[in-house]
């Protein structure tokens, strides 16, 4: 594999994106040629955004950071064929604690089984992000607390036009 070519993707639902995903992406961006942000449907979590306000949110995010060879795309389906089609030979994964590790191990076993071409590389976050997770951030967030120094501006402004929105929907 010639490390000037590779593509590597970071997927995620970006539910919505903190720093510590925009953490690892950059850091990615350092070490790949290419890095696709790919924001991955999720129907087994309850979303604050729905997928295209998360796709939306990820790319304003990404494109504020002007970094040439990173994109954002949308992925449907399994992560593995997003992959292939994609041309990536690794998939970047973020690993906070303890906690993380089980499933993201039982993820790699099922995806190193379907795409054993495609490496599995995981990044420890900085310490400031070790305990940071989208759920965290909302709920934090929905109870009144301050999340500017877990996620960018823009994230801040759609959280609170969203909601917004939540509350007009219950008030009518």
């Amino acid at each position: 594999m010639d490390k000037c070519c590779v593509v590597a993707i970071v997927p995620g639902s970006f539910d919505p994106i903190t720093n510590g995903h925009v953490d690892i992406i950059k850091r990615a961006s350092k070490i790949f040629h290419k890095v696709i942000v790919g924001v991955a449907k999720n129907t087994a979590k309850k979303s604050f955004f729905d997928f295209e306000e998360r796709f939306d949110l990820t790319k304003q995010v990404m494109d504020a950071l002007s970094i040439p060879s990173i994109s954002v795309e949308k992925v449907d389906g399994l992560l593995v064929n997003f992959a292939k089609s994609r041309g990536a030979q690794v998939i970047v994964r973020g690993l906070r604690a303890v906690s993380d590790f089980e499933y993201e191990m039982e993820m790699a076993f099922m995806n190193r089984s379907l795409a054993p071409e495609i490496e599995i590389i995981y990044f420890m976050p900085y310490i400031k992000y070790s305990f940071l997770s989208s759920t965290i951030v909302k709920d934090v967030f929905v109870n009144g607390g301050d999340i500017s120094a877990f996620v960018s501006p823009i994230v801040i402004e759609h959280m609170k036009k969203n909601l917004r929105g939540s509350n007009e929907e219950k008030t009518c």
